[in-house]
């Protein structure tokens, strides 16, 4: 603590001191650091100090007597209860006592006796409180009454020969000292995290209010602040403890001055402190720092400030209702809370526009204005500057209108409903101040005012209604047109998907009702595989993607522009965390360089990443680089990175989801139309079509009909375009496709 170590400092020069006589500012410091918080070690500071450095102690003249005395009792009331250390104050006191007998004469036995019964009573004060060491101080005691003739076994600590009186207090102690080991062990764990020591405080604290001893809780919550001085909790509990027990004590009020001091950011702990000098009644002037110094400070929200300046606001108003009733006399006047209502007006008013708190403060100005200042202008005032804040706020021109109602003012009442009714407010807003005028004038106004009021209102009401009606029917409009357009877009895209099912072989079917994975870019958006129409018509180059060719293009997220890599250099990442993103991948890749673009296998339907990504690179050196990074670890997985080699890839190989890269397509009927038989072989080699569907490669299929075989028989329509063509294949080829009957019959002669 602060205070402790200039404490040590100035006793390690206190010689100097003494010489400009600041004996009075040494012990004001130490006063100063006491009073902040506990501690028995300056304490114990002090009164040696004061026994060493004060002349008058030193040499036990009787004001020195005095003084040593009223500083020890003021040290057992702050410490003398600490559990852990209170039992060295005690042991200071007596020793101070002691010293005191020994400077008695001999003769003087009435003074010998009287300072032997004033030690036996520390003794016996100390034994009735539960301290750590109570054993051992029981056998010094035991030893002390030895030396002055008692008959007792001072190597035991049982109670024999002691007073019942003494046994009964020194049993009560034991027994409250057994039943908070637990708890000072708890407390005393300072390697322990922050958190967990300061719950074992509030443990200790619960169990010590559930005895109702207030000087112990006091204590104990005064240990607790010394260990968490800013634990705005812990001060928070303490001080309406506080308030509680002790009210209008000084020592509350002391207790409010350091919380502030330590957890000046609170703006409760400062709303507390002005309500706890109002209830000591403090002067004006204390209580007016207090105010000032808090709206010095920062706080997390403009509704504690709100909270003080009320506060303020509050007192000022009790204090104001009691000088005119006669109960004080004062210089205060109204004119003090018209000014703290301005300048909380001023700095909240464009934080808190449009909000009830701000409305409240208003309301409340309004009518104290007209209560206490007895001043309808300025309240009106106070209305009409809240209206220019905010007019648009039902709830201000319901306010404005009924403090006028309550006040009989029924002209100016009707003229507030005038100039309001035609407003826009949200919700029913306005359809309820119209029907608030109509029973207004039913309750307050002539026949005449009530007509006028139907005659203004009737359209008003008509022309919201017709405004509500145009909003439901746009509204259902736009609803009737999104869903026109989503089941336009479901006929459009189931078409295409029931022509290939029907079009397509049974093994084609179960491969891509399988494919339910999209593909996310770097952009985040989802690039699905959409499925091909397969029919005789040549398909549409530009709207497939590219499936052959060393060379693919990806679009640039930035510009817009296709960007050409190498299919060669292409790194296939799996066992990816599911929450790694493409820029996780290019930082993790960032030491490998050459990163031109990222790809992650999403779920078609959830968006969610399958743990799958590929990426691409410049050059095969890079390539090399990022596969050596395999089995690193990226997100907290261990990551599996491997060559993307579709077209070299064995079947059977190929790593999961090897087919669904961007730029491949899925569809072999689509790839066969498009690039070749070969392409087409090559392009279905991801590990989804079952081995039942394997094809030889270079061949390509003419006609529509084909049939179950055994592999070893080619089905009709088929040929080996890599094979020379003989006079036989020719003669075969230009053979049109056999049917049923001649298939059958060609089977079984062979």
């Amino acid at each position: 603590m602060i205070f402790q170590s200039t404490a040590e400092y100035g006793s390690s020069f206190t010689r100097e001191f003494l010489k400009l006589d600041a004996l009075p500012t040494i012990e004001k410091l130490f006063d100063c650091g006491v009073s902040d918080y506990l501690s028995v070690a300056l304490w114990c500071d002090y009164l040696s100090f004061v026994q060493e450095h004060d002349q008058s102690v030193r040499t036990l003249s009787a004001a020195g007597i005095s003084k040593a005395r009223n500083l020890f009792e003021r040290a057992l009331v702050a410490a003398g209860l600490h559990v852990a250390e209170g039992s060295r104050i005690w042991e200071l006191y007596r020793e101070f006592e002691q010293a005191i007998f020994l400077t008695i004469d001999e003769t003087d036995a009435d003074s010998r006796e009287k300072q032997v019964q004033r030690i036996r009573n520390l003794f016996h004060r100390q034994l009735s409180v539960p301290l750590a060491d109570l054993c051992s101080t029981l056998l010094t005691y035991k030893a002390w009454e030895a030396e002055h003739g008692a008959n007792l076994d001072v190597d035991s600590s049982n109670l024999d020969g002691l007073s019942p009186q003494v046994a009964s207090s020194y049993q009560k102690a034991l027994d409250m000292m057994n039943g908070r080991t637990h708890l000072e062990n708890q407390i005393s764990h300072k390697v322990a995290p922050e958190s967990e020591r300061l719950k074992n405080f509030r443990d200790y604290l619960k169990f010590e209010q559930s005895l109702g001893d207030p000087a112990r809780i006091q204590i104990l919550y005064e240990r607790a602040i010394t260990e968490f001085p800013i634990s705005s909790e812990l001060w928070l509990d303490y001080t309406h403890y506080m308030d509680k027990t002790l009210k209008t004590s000084s020592l509350v009020r002391d207790t409010y001055k350091r919380a502030s001091r330590n957890c000046p950011w609170v703006g409760e702990l400062w709303v507390r402190y002005l309500l706890s000098l109002e209830r000591s009644r403090a002067s004006e002037d204390e209580i007016s720092a207090v105010f000032e110094k808090s709206l010095q400070c920062t706080f997390s929200s403009f509704e504690e400030y709100l909270d003080i300046f009320l506060t303020r606001v509050d007192g000022l108003r009790r204090r104001l209702s009691l000088l005119t009733s006669g109960a004080e006399s004062s210089n205060l006047d109204y004119i003090i809370i018209r000014e703290t209502f301005q300048r909380a007006s001023d700095y909240l008013s464009p934080h808190l526009k449009n909000t009830e708190s701000l409305l409240r403060m208003y309301r409340y100005w309004a009518r104290l204005e007209s209560t206490l200042g007895k001043d309808l202008v300025a309240a009106r005032g106070v209305w009409e500057r809240l209206l220019k804040i905010s007019g648009s706020v039902l709830e201000v021109w319901q306010g404005y209108i009924a403090m006028e109602s309550a006040m009989g003012n029924i002209n100016e009442a009707r003229s507030l409903f005038k100039r309001c009714y035609s407003k826009r407010f949200p919700g029913t807003g306005s359809e309820d101040i119209c029907n608030s005028w109509i029973c207004f004038e039913r309750e307050y106004g002539a026949l005449d005012d009530f007509d006028l009021a139907v005659k203004k209102v009737t359209p008003r009401l008509e022309e919201l209604q017709l405004f509500k009606l145009q909003e439901a029917k746009s509204i259902g409009v736009s609803a009737d047109d999104g869903d026109n357009s989503s089941r336009k877009n479901v006929r459009e895209k189931r078409k295409p998907i029931s022509n290939l099912i029907e079009e397509q072989s049974p093994a084609k079917r179960h491969k891509d009702k399988a494919k339910n994975v999209k593909i996310t870019s770097e952009d985040g958006k989802g690039i699905a595989k959409e499925p091909v129409k397969v029919n005789d018509k040549k398909p549409d180059v530009a709207a497939s993607k590219p499936v052959s060719g060393s060379k693919k293009e990806n679009k640039d997220v930035t510009s817009g522009k296709p960007q050409q890599y190498d299919d060669q250099c292409t790194a296939f990442v799996s066992n990816l965390n599911l929450k790694a993103t493409h820029d996780d991948l290019r930082k993790f890749f960032s030491d490998v360089g050459g990163v031109v673009a990222v790809r992650i296998l999403t779920d078609k339907f959830t968006g969610k990443s399958r743990g799958l990504a590929y990426v691409d690179f410049s050059d095969d050196k890079h390539l090399a680089a990022a596969v050596a990074k395999n089995k690193h670890t990226l997100l907290g997985k261990r990551v599996s990175i491997a060559k993307s080699d579709p077209k070299g890839r064995k079947r059977g190989s190929a790593a999961p989801g090897t087919s669904l890269r961007q730029g491949d397509n899925a569809d072999q009927t689509t790839e066969s139309s498009k690039s070749g038989a070969k392409n087409s072989a090559e392009g279905s080699e991801g590990g989804l079509q079952p081995s039942s569907h394997h094809r030889a490669s270079n061949i390509q299929l003419k006609g529509k009909n084909t049939f179950a075989m055994p592999r070893t028989v080619r089905p009709l329509g088929w040929v080996d375009k890599d094979q020379p063509k003989s006079k036989e294949s020719d003669s075969v080829e230009d053979e049109n496709p056999k049917s049923n009957d001649e298939f059958r019959k060609m089977f079984i002669r062979s």
